[in-house]
């Protein structure tokens, strides 16, 4: 498990700490370095690790308590700060920072102009010295499909080494030599030279020199065209047409020949999504992203602060500056969706790293605007499938239900799990929703809601006890039942065809009850007294074979009833991705009943000034008539035919509605009942 440090115990003497700029490190006790941050005041920043455990972000929390002593470093700048955290974190690797390492690790087109025939080929890992790198892309085949576009243009070789030796010794070239998609060095079809001005064009035409190319294959084709080369002229015709399906793949987004990154999020309490789009040439030329879990409570400046030094300068080193692409890791510019706080700062450095001056900004109008959207669109949907995934694998499902096994003591894994969400605005239309996982995956026929008593203005407490009260009661109902039929049957005549009763089903429609399955474990949504309000429930009506949870919100706690502190499960852990999506279900679940609760109640709403009229009956006329549109249309008569209405009720309605509080009522002429 690992030392649990008291933070008190290390904590340095306040008037200790400098009120200056510096970069800290949190040591464990084995004196590795488990954290490295930069603050423009380490006083004020390190105290505020020393406050209240429990308002501390859980992954801070879990710093905290596993660290055993504290350091720092003042420095004289902002730069200076940003360059010695980077350095430390590059070299301590702190088990709490996050490293924007590829971990997919992005396709890249590699290439090896370090060889006497360079290759062309699809490649993924570090970088090496004398290999040129175009990317990343999202996909393999993306890359293999623009290279095989291009090669009719740029035959150059893409065999492995092995390859290109074997047909050496033969004598003869591979398929693609003869379908003219490779010049055929093996064989000596072309120089090594020859070769190697191939591999150039190639280099210059995805770096973005593609007019260029495109214009000479134009004059090559005229003038093949005039010397009546017809065959020549055709094929040049059909290069052009590769070149172009190419960078139509690379769709333009700016005219200007725009370089730039452009840099979006989506994030919750615990994690964030991050997407970067690469623009070169005014040329989308790659995407990438990454899933983090975040350090510390981060809110949007503070991810693009610790993105932009921790990314490029990880590139940089990694990229050796003018390896990739047509030069620098950094772009001119670098589009974040806002600017960090020391933003003077982060532009000054990422300069440095580029040797040349980059602007930071926030896109405002126009192209650069409509990109960034599309990037955040990106962020929010790579978020939500990161989510998705880590639900619907089934090795992890298995996994979480292991887990919430093992953290909460359970005889077995909860294969069936519950979760009740509270949903109102200020105490009126107060709804519930209960929502089943079962094997780890939603039984949305299982789902069920409930409108609750207006009256449990005791809050959400009291709300999860009398949904718990009514779903459990409702069980224990059905059960008694279910055993009452199997009594019935075992008790037929023995001669006759005994149908077997199985538990849960009822007997007239064939269907599941409502009721009749009871979960292994019930989470509810808020923090202890509302779990001690589910389990003080289950205890009264005598059910004690069923765990119960609460899960709050903000920080992603786990409570167990009656005790004092919550359980904070590993923020990576299957089992609490379970539990988030389960009450996220419940959650929108909900909402959804609420709202359209409300929209019912709000239809009924121009009834209200009628006297004497309640709730029971304003529905009655929704529900009759199909609308208030199509009740403002009805006659006196049509709405006394409605059971429960009398003739002066009727009146009323029509005046209330017609707004005329005092005007003479519609009536129909003649006895003329309309339709």
């Amino acid at each position: 498990m690992g030392h649990v440090a008291d933070p008190t115990t290390y904590r340095p003497q306040p008037g200790s700490i400098p009120d200056s700029p510096g970069v800290y490190k949190f040591r464990d006790d084995a004196k590795r370095v488990i954290y490295v941050g930069k603050a423009k005041s380490l006083r004020s920043r390190l105290n505020s690790y020393f406050a209240d455990l429990s308002g501390l972000h859980p992954r801070t929390r879990q710093m905290v308590t596993t660290a055993a002593s504290v350091e720092w470093t003042v420095v004289g700048t902002e730069v200076e700060a940003l360059q010695l955290e980077y350095n430390w974190i590059k070299e301590f690797d702190p088990r709490f920072n996050v490293r924007y390492r590829d971990d997919k690790s992005y396709p890249v087109l590699a290439v090896t102009l370090n060889e006497e025939f360079p290759r062309l080929h699809v490649y993924r890992g570090a970088r090496k010295k004398g290999v040129r790198y175009f990317g990343p892309y999202s996909h393999a085949w993306a890359i293999r499909e623009t290279l095989d576009l291009l090669l009719r243009v740029f035959p150059a070789r893409t065999c492995s080494a092995g390859v290109f030796r074997r047909h050496g010794q033969i004598g003869r070239p591979c398929l693609l030599g003869y379908i003219d998609k490779c010049s055929a060095p093996c064989v000596g079809r072309v120089s090594a030279d020859e070769h190697r001005a191939i591999v150039e064009d190639f280099c210059d035409f995805l770096a973005g020199r593609t007019d260029a190319m495109v214009k000479r294959l134009e004059r090559e084709m005229a003038a093949a065209s005039e010397e009546l080369e017809f065959e020549r002229a055709a094929r040049l015709r059909d290069d052009l047409g590769a070149l172009r399906r190419a960078m139509e793949k690379q769709a333009v987004v700016f005219g200007d020949g725009t370089d730039a990154d452009v840099v979006a999020f989506a994030h919750d309490e615990l994690e964030a999504a991050v997407q970067v789009f690469h623009v070169r040439g005014g040329r989308v030329r790659g995407q990438r992203g990454w899933v983090i879990d975040k350090a510390e409570e981060m809110d949007v400046q503070a991810l693009v602060d610790h993105f932009l030094t921790q990314f490029y300068g990880e590139e940089s080193d990694r990229a050796g500056r003018d390896d990739v692409e047509t030069g620098p890791v950094v772009p001119r510019e670098v589009l974040v969706p806002e600017l960090p706080a020391d933003a003077d700062a982060v532009a000054e450095w990422l300069s440095g790293l580029r040797g040349s001056r980059v602007r930071l900004r926030v896109a405002q109008r126009g192209d650069k605007k409509a990109l960034a959207e599309t990037v955040e669109r990106n962020a929010k949907e790579a978020f939500t499938q990161h989510k998705l995934r880590r639900a619907g694998d089934l090795t992890a499902r298995s996994a979480a239900l292991q887990e919430l096994q093992d953290y909460l003591a359970l005889d077995s894994a909860p294969l069936r799990i519950e979760c009740i969400d509270i949903s109102h605005i200020q105490g009126s239309d107060v709804v519930a929703s209960l929502v089943v996982f079962e094997d780890g995956l939603p039984r949305k026929s299982e789902y069920r809601k409930f409108a609750l008593r207006e009256a449990a203005t005791e809050g959400d407490v009291a709300s999860i006890a009398e949904v718990v009260r009514r779903r459990f009661y409702r069980y224990l109902k059905e059960t008694a039942e279910n055993a009452e039929e199997a009594t019935e049957t075992a008790s037929e005549t023995a001669d006759e065809a005994v149908r077997p009763v199985r538990a849960g089903i009822d007997p007239e429609t064939g269907r599941p009850r409502k009721f009749a399955y009871p979960p292994n474990l019930l989470v509810v949504d808020g923090a202890g007294p509302q779990a001690t309000a589910a389990a003080d429930v289950l205890a009264e009506l005598g059910i004690t074979d069923i765990a119960v949870v609460g899960l709050a919100k903000r920080l992603e706690e786990v409570w167990l009833p009656g005790e004092p502190d919550p359980m904070i499960l590993p923020r990576t852990s299957d089992a609490l991705y379970l539990l988030q999506r389960l009450r996220d279900e419940a959650h929108r679940f909900a909402i959804r009943y609420h709202r359209e609760k409300r929209a019912k109640r709000m239809q009924t709403s121009e009834l209200d000034s009628v006297p004497g009229l309640g709730q029971a009956r304003r529905t009655a006329l929704i529900k009759h008539f199909g609308s208030v549109k199509k009740l403002k249309q009805a006659r006196v008569e049509e709405i006394e035919a409605v059971p429960g209405f009398g003739r002066r009720t009727a009146e009323a309605v029509v005046a209330a509605l017609a707004g005329e509080t005092g005007a003479a009522p519609r009536a129909v002429p003649g006895g003329d009942q309309g339709s």
